[in-house]
């Protein structure tokens, strides 16, 4: 799949096309600074669409400073025109790994599944996550969600598993359920259920209460920061972090960590100030 970005797309069209200080009060109930009790540490990659210019500029180069901040792995946000092998080379050169995908919904329909796998294979991932859809009825996310056991049944024998992302449109109601709860309510248990805490917010949801819905569905998680303005990260927030990594780090089956950071003048700046934000939280 190659990228069609554009510098000025927007998050939805982009994520359909595939290519797609607050004061010591803020920093009390963010929990910066105080490092898991319970924890085990997870692995932290950085959400390329967090940097989706600079990479369309200079992949490489984007990469590398990525690798340079101190970042595990990377998920994808589109391949700007690149092989699944380019990549790859990319990525063992720098000691990086493949994180995750964010994949448009087309590419794991059944037309498209052995695609999508194979170029997943030679990068080395086995998170294939659809970061949009929508639905205007209760079937139409059902009906998706059986199309997403289907496909974890079949990705399973590749040492893959197929996920959702969070948008804020999920945590509003069909009925007497949100879609959200609608789709992860009906698929299997190994369906990732990639959060992410902001957009949950976003939504008029809490993202700790819905993490603990679901214990072992948050197989990735998106830390993405929410309030305290633009250039806002963790502990400069209103995320309950402290609650975040607990859940996760205990009973959310949660294997990565990804940060993404949409707001900010400098974005290459913003991933660097998250990542030293997650090193003081104990987390990095």
């Amino acid at each position: 799949m190659n990228s069609r970005s554009s510098i000025r797309v927007s998050r939805r069209s982009f994520l359909r096309s595939g290519a797609g200080l607050v004061g010591l009060a803020a920093l009390s109930r963010s929990g910066l600074g105080l490092a898991a009790s319970a924890g085990r540490k997870i692995p932290v990659g950085v959400q390329l669409y967090s940097v989706r210019e600079l990479c369309a500029r200079d992949l490489p180069g984007t990469l590398a400073a990525v690798a340079k901040i101190g970042y595990k792995g990377v998920e994808w946000a589109g391949y700007h025109n690149r092989s699944a092998r380019e990549l790859r080379k990319m990525l063992d050169d720098l000691g990086l790994v493949t994180c995750g995908t964010h994949t448009p919904y087309e590419s794991i329909l059944p037309q498209n599944l052995s695609a999508t796998v194979e170029f997943n294979q030679i990068l080395g991932n086995k998170f294939l996550i659809v970061p949009w859809m929508e639905g205007k009825t209760r079937q139409e996310w059902l009906d998706r969600a059986r199309l997403f056991n289907e496909v974890a049944e079949k990705v399973r024998a590749h040492g893959m598993y197929v996920g959702y992302h969070a948008h804020a449109h999920d945590f509003q109601k069909l009925g007497d359920q949100t879609a959200w709860d609608i789709f992860f309510g009906n698929t299997r248990p190994e369906v990732v259920m990639q959060l992410d805490t902001s957009n949950c917010m976003a939504g008029g949801a809490d993202p700790v209460e819905v993490l603990r819905r679901y214990p072992g569905r948050a197989i990735t998680i998106h830390l993405k920061p929410h309030g305290g303005g633009a250039e806002a990260v963790f502990g400069e927030d209103q995320v309950d972090w402290k609650a975040v990594f607990e859940w996760c780090e205990t009973k959310g089956g949660t294997q990565w960590y990804v940060v993404e950071h949409e707001s900010s003048k400098d974005p290459l700046d913003a991933v660097r100030r998250c990542y030293a934000a997650l090193q003081r939280m104990g987390k990095a």
